[in-house]
């Protein structure tokens, strides 16, 4: 298994190379300057250039990059346009609030999704499955937005159960976590469901009943172990999507995690900030995708890695 971790990180090199020029060709693409928004309308032509040269953006895009790709081998990621603070240490600061969401929503949406799935599939009556898919199309259709403004107004104003603002420790987290974990959910519970329903048809599970063992059993020991594989890899896709989709949610509940400094890096057009963000985000990514695959071992013994 060592040989197969050290072959899977040495792939994500080109991977996460080939993010590193795609983000920095971006962010020099998006219109506007950076040197005009840190200076304001009244700067001179003079005073633009002079700052262009001082913080090297006047010299051509692939010398900057060189410099850019050297600077982060060595774990330096560059220096904020807009704070003049590391961006490495910038990211450390906002990052645990991100990752703690993005964790608490995965959880939420595992818990939420392969529920749903089972008791789809798994269900006799017609009426069951037709509400919980609904549910889930319903969960894929609405924007995280929208769900968590919704969510507020319910939960937070009318019921008043759950805090909003960040620092009121668990609670604080519920919202923000469940609003992010909703769509992942839905794609979890369609993915359980014909997961399931595939293993269900298999013979395995026809002799298993014909021993007489439980529905119960036969379901939690046999069919859904066998079920996970296609799920725990939907998952690893998803967390993807979940680091993605604190942009909106940290927007909506005003936490200050990354996703937050990522927008306010974005509108300064701070060319550090926003690379060394993509590219942390990329590295956490394929780190989970990682882990998702060697717990593919320990679902299925039968799984070897060599």
């Amino acid at each position: 298994m060592g040989a197969y971790i050290l072959r899977r990180l040495a792939q994500a090199i080109p991977v996460l190379f080939g993010v590193s020029i795609l983000v920095f060709a971006m962010s020099h693409l998006v219109p506007g300057d950076p040197v005009a928004v840190m200076l304001g309308d009244r700067a001179t032509a003079q005073d633009v250039e002079r700052l262009r040269h001082q913080l090297g953006l006047d010299r051509p895009i692939y010398v900057q990059y060189v410099d850019y790709l050297w600077r982060v081998l060595h774990g330096d990621l560059g220096t904020s346009i807009r704070s003049g603070q590391p961006v490495a240490q910038e990211i450390l600061a906002h990052l645990p609030a991100t990752m703690q969401l993005a964790v608490a929503a995965a959880f939420l949406a595992v818990l939420i999704g392969v529920t749903a799935g089972v008791i789809a599939a798994t269900t006799t009556k017609r009426a069951v499955d037709l509400a919980v898919m609904t549910l889930v199309l319903l969960g894929i259709s609405t924007p995280t937005f929208f769900s968590g403004l919704l969510l507020i107004l319910v939960f937070a104003l009318k019921l008043d159960l759950l805090p909003v603002v960040e620092g009121g420790g668990i609670k604080a987290l519920i919202l923000p976590a469940l609003t992010l974990a909703l769509p992942a959910s839905a794609v979890l519970a369609r993915m359980a469901r014909s997961s399931m329903l595939e293993e269900i048809r298999r013979d395995y599970v026809r002799t298993a009943f014909s021993k007489g063992l439980r529905s119960r059993t036969i379901v939690a020991v046999h069919v859904l172990r066998n079920a996970l594989i296609p799920v725990v890899t939907i998952v690893g896709l998803q967390f993807g999507g979940l680091m993605a989709g604190t942009v909106i949610v940290e927007s909506v509940f005003a936490r200050s995690g990354l996703g937050r400094y990522a927008v306010t890096a974005i509108n300064a057009r701070d060319f550090p900030q926003i690379q060394g963000i993509v590219l942390v985000v990329a590295t956490i990514y394929v780190l989970v995708n990682l882990a998702v695959d060697l717990l593919y071992a320990a679902i299925d013994p039968r799984i070897r890695y060599r």
